[in-house]
């Protein structure tokens, strides 16, 4: 009697992204994304080898506002190259600013401090933050991140601004930040936003889509750990994290 034979396993269907956020989508909560008027405009810079496309941020934030661009590279001419349109003033727009001035060591108050050249608090931070027309952030990994800064020597036009969050990354254990005002591209956006625009609702809305797609991860991880990995044991990873980003 003769064997039958083995026929190969057939090749399992690969696992579409969504065109938005570029998630699987089994992680995709782009269908209950609520978009949001924004009077601010944001530009988002992304690492080209910013690969956690799983617990990134910068398309689900994009996602939500009409006047957002995520441009993905190393550097740019200037930032009417970024963003495809000409700007009139570049020191109308602030960068999220990767130096080691914290809030915390400059006794700085509220959740966002505009910087001078120099590090320090700069004066009149109502006047400058009055003033903004646009946000910059940076997406990636720190190492990631910082080369953005250094690449773009126009950002050194930009208003700089440090984050003074009041609480942490609501990432938690999924992923370690540096420090403690290392937050997610989607929650610094959240914190931006709603102070320059005194608008609460828009920290609301982002915050509550950021939750949303860390429990949809952390659903994901029980049936498909492949898609949404456990984090390393500390003391395994050797990069971090900011919001950014991000």
């Amino acid at each position: 009697m003769s064997t039958p034979p083995v026929t190969a396993a057939a090749p399992a269907e690969p696992i579409p992204e969504c065109p938005h956020c570029q998630k699987p989508t089994p992680l995709c909560i782009c269908d209950s994304v609520t978009p949001i008027e924004n009077r601010l405009s944001l530009l988002i810079l992304q690492h080209p080898q910013e690969q956690d496309r799983a617990l990134g941020t910068a398309r689900l934030l994009a996602k939500h506002f009409e006047d957002a661009t995520v441009r993905v590279g190393l550097s740019w001419p200037s930032l009417s190259k970024a963003l495809g349109h000409p700007v009139e003033n570049a020191s109308h727009w602030a960068v999220l600013y990767l130096g080691s001035a914290r809030a915390a060591d400059l006794e700085a108050e509220g959740e966002i401090v505009a910087l001078n050249r120099k590090g320090e608090v700069a004066e009149n931070q109502r006047a400058i933050l009055g003033k903004l027309e646009g946000v910059v952030l940076l997406d990636g990994t720190w190492s990631q991140a910082k080369a953005l800064w250094w690449r773009n020597p126009w950002m050194l036009k930009c208003q700089r601004l440090i984050l003074n969050p009041a609480r942490p990354s609501r990432y938690g254990r999924l992923r370690r930040e540096p420090r403690r005002d290392g937050l997610s591209t989607i929650e610094a956006a959240a914190t931006l936003l709603s102070t320059l625009e005194r608008r609460p609702d828009i920290a609301e809305t982002l915050n509550a889509s950021f939750e949303r797609m860390l429990n949809r991860y952390r659903e994901v991880q029980a049936e498909m750990p492949e898609l949404a990995p456990k984090p390393a044991p500390k003391g395994r990873r050797r990069d971090f994290r900011r919001g950014k980003r991000a």
